[in-house]
């Protein structure tokens, strides 16, 4: 049972993939979107190529738990991808995971250069492994 967990954004979608036991999330690749349609083959090829069984996508809630603008963006690409995979979609809170990743990445001395490269991966990375952390506490 792997899951795919997705950071979505308007310019870029970070990937991450869980093992087969639902343990471990790794980070696969950031995607740089271009249209809807190119977006969802790319996803769709990732999808056969880890058979994958679910999706995660993060949902960037407001700090006081209201959905804004980025949160709907999210959920109408969930619903797309929902509907032209035929993969369950859970929506995951993503609050701070950006501003995490950053952090993590700054303390592990990545230049600036290369994490704009990789803060959305590793975004996903962190989406997944919490709600796989969740999923094993359950």
């Amino acid at each position: 049972m792997k899951v795919i967990g997705l950071d979505v954004g308007t310019k870029t979608i970070g990937v991450a993939v869980s093992d087969a036991l639902g343990w471990t999330a790794q980070g696969v690749k950031t995607i740089h979107r271009t249209d809807i349609e190119s977006d969802m083959a790319e996803l769709k090829a990732l999808i056969k190529e880890h058979e994958i069984s679910s999706a995660v996508v993060g949902l960037p809630k407001n700090m006081n738990g209201t959905i804004g603008p980025s949160g709907e963006l999210c959920e109408a690409f969930a619903e797309t991808f929902r509907e032209q995979t035929g993969l369950p979609v859970e929506m995951w809170d993503e609050r701070l995971t950006t501003m995490a990743a950053e952090r993590m990445l700054v303390s592990a001395d990545v230049s600036r250069k290369k994490r704009k490269k990789v803060i959305d991966k590793m975004a996903a990375v962190m989406i997944l492994q919490s709600y796989l952390d969740r999923q094993s506490n359950m």
